[in-house]
Order: C-alpha cells, then structure tokens, then sequence
C-alpha cells in the first residue's frame, strides 16, 4: 500500500538545478527556462534545488524559470536547509523564510536536510532541526520532508531508527557506485527500504562521469545493449530499483536535456541482464581506481590537519579513472568548502594516518600527488 510521498503523480525524472547552463560566469536565464520548458512539455514536473546552489542563485532561478511561469500545481519543488549554516531556531526559519522568498514557491513540496553525516549530525541535533522542519509540515509550508545523505549505511540505519517519522531519503545511486565500499549505493539504498523509506535518487551520472566512461565499460555495456546510449544506461539503472520515486538529473544544456528526456519518457526499467551488465560495469570501475583506499577511515581520527583523506582519494580515483579534471576538480573544491576537508597540500608529513592505514597506503606521497594536480 502506497503512502506518504508515493502517493504523488512524480514522473521518474526530476531536474536537479545544480549544473545549469552558465554564461559569462552567470547562469544562462533563457537557455535555463529553454531547459525547463522542455522538461515540463515532456511530462515531467519535479525540480531540485538548494539554499547554498550558486550561493542562493539555484533558488531564484527557479523562481524565474519556473515558479512565476507555471502554476504552482503544476510542478513539484524541493529544497534544502543546510546544517553547516545553522545553530538556532531562528536562523533555520531564516533560512526556510529566504528560500521561500527566493524561489516564490509558497511552500515546499518536498524539504530536505542537507547532506547529513556522522560528521554533522551534531549540528542538525542540536539545533533541532528535525522537529523545525516536522513542524514546518504540520503547518502546512512542506508537504514531505527527510534528509540527503552521505555517509554509511551503518549510520543511516542509525538515523533511521531514531527519526522514524521522516518521509522520504536522498541517496547517492548509481551503477558505479553501486558496490563502492566508500559510497555503499546498495547498502544504503536496501537499508532505506528495511525501513519503508521511498529514495530520491542523487547522482545517477555520478556528476557527469558516466556519461563518458573509459573505452572498456562502453564496450561491455554496448554488447549487453548497443542502442542504449551511456546517460540512459545510468538513468535507467536507477529507475529498475524498487521504491525508488524520483532519479534528480543535473543537466547543463538543452542538448542533454533532451537526452535524458528521451531515455526516461517510458520509464522501463533495465531488464535482468542488463541492470547485471550494469553491476559488472560498475564493479570493473571500481576494481580499476590506482589507490586502494577502502574508507575505513582510522587515518581521519588522527589527522591533525583534519583532511578527510578517503574524500580525497575517492576523487583522485575518478579523475585517474574517468580523465575528467574540470569534473573531478570541482567535486575537489566542494570537499574543501562544504564537505570540512583541509587541503591535501596541508598534509604535516606526520606519519599517524600511514601507521594506521590497513591497506598501507603511501598516504604522505599519495596526498602529495593529489595536491600537485588539485590545489594548484
């Protein structure tokens, strides 16, 4: 039986407002709503943003190409409040109040607390975010509501079992992902439905990364299927899991916007052999990545310097993989600015990460490398 947020009319594909189209430094206003014209002709309804997207910009965006466009019944919108900005109850209703302002939607469809993990759940706790945004609903400002999150399916359970009530998770999914001992996709995504929490699918392209992966992966999965292109190879990965409401797609041009409407506008899941051609896929990606690093993360307990160092040898391994360094280099500077990491430059050469790293990871020589390719 369907309940809650299942219950909406949501097509598969949502448009995450994270990636749009830029010119001269700024967002691209008419190529954005030339975007989300043809998104909302095809169909589909759900937009994704956040209070910190382009500092604020993400928001008003959709205000300008959505919101004072269409009718407020026509589309759903979700937003985000994040916890790294917060520690009282006036300031979240600030920032509530401010994205309300911004992107002129009367309310929220959905609201999410924004990337939650061990490492800031504190925040969010103290605070008490979970009973501003529980009120938030029973006012009537947020129709659904729960959490983004990046972190272990152990926590996540964790989560789960004490806030019971939250309606729905924001998960990173995606093929590549999958079986990563680090990212845990199918950990996390089977954890969420132990716990009869519907998912909104986050990175199903793992931010552009596998729409071109290496020769090799394109090669297996072309013989698995030849007329699907790499974009629908992962949107529809992500539509064949149960429970699985909405796969957000950030998409930068009116190119890929048609693409991804086109692979999603029937909605067919991936067939059994080919959601396995998938998995093998994604397995040989991650058997391929240089630094073996498998995120148990003793060495961050006794970092001085406070690098997250499996973060940034997760993303030294999809820039060695995938050969993309605008990607990989701006998935770098988000880890420095919002995701707490020093610098891998600020490595203090003290050796406690080596003596405790399982692997035994050159950890002082490989953060070296990592700094003479991102924080130049």
């Amino acid at each position: 039986m369907k309940t809650g947020i299942e219950e909406l009319d949501i097509r598969k594909l949502g448009f995450g407002l994270m990636r749009l189209p830029e010119a001269d430094g700024r967002i691209d206003l008419k190529s954005t709503i030339e975007m989300v014209d043809c998104f909302m002709q095809n169909g589909f309804t759900y937009f994704d943003t956040a209070y910190v997207y382009y500092d604020g910009e993400s928001e008003r965006i959709a205000k300008k190409a959505v919101t004072e466009r269409y009718p407020r019944e026509s589309f759903l919108l979700a937003t985000k409040l994040p916890g790294w900005e917060i520690s009282t109850k006036a300031g979240m209703k600030e920032l509530f109040e401010t994205s309300l302002e911004r992107t002129g939607a009367g309310y929220f469809d959905v609201y999410l607390l924004h990337s939650v993990m061990r490492e800031n759940r504190s925040r969010y706790d103290d605070a008490g975010a979970w009973e501003f945004v529980r009120e938030l609903k029973e006012k009537g400002l947020v129709r659904f509501w729960g959490f983004s999150y990046h972190d272990s399916a152990e926590f996540l359970d964790e989560l789960l079992i004490r806030h019971p009530e939250v309606d729905l998770v924001q998960l990173q999914i995606n093929y590549a992902d999958w079986n990563n001992s680090i990212i845990q996709s199918r950990a996390c995504y089977e954890t969420a439905r132990r716990h009869n929490k519907p998912v909104i699918i986050m990175e199903p392209l793992k931010g552009g990364l596998l729409a071109d992966v290496p020769q090799n992966i394109k090669d297996g999965l072309s013989k698995a299927n030849p007329q699907m292109s790499m974009p629908e190879w992962a949107l529809r990965f992500g539509i064949s899991l149960d429970g699985v409401i909405n796969v957000l797609s950030g998409m930068s041009s009116l190119g890929q916007m048609k693409e991804n409407v086109n692979a999603m506008k029937n909605e067919r899941p991936l067939t059994a052999g080919e959601f396995e051609a998938a998995v093998k896929a994604g397995n040989a990606i991650n058997e391929s990545a240089a630094i073996p690093c498998t995120s148990c993360r003793y060495c961050v307990e006794v970092c001085p310097q406070g690098i997250k160092i499996p973060d940034l040898f997760v993303n030294m391994n999809n820039y060695l993989i995938y050969k993309n360094l605008e990607n990989t280099k701006g998935h770098y500077g988000w880890l420095i600015s919002g995701g707490g990491s020093a610098r891998a430059g600020a490595c203090a050469e003290c050796g406690s990460c080596e003596q405790r790293c399982p692997q035994h990871i050159r950890i002082i020589d490989t953060l070296k490398e990592v700094s003479k390719i991102f924080d130049g």
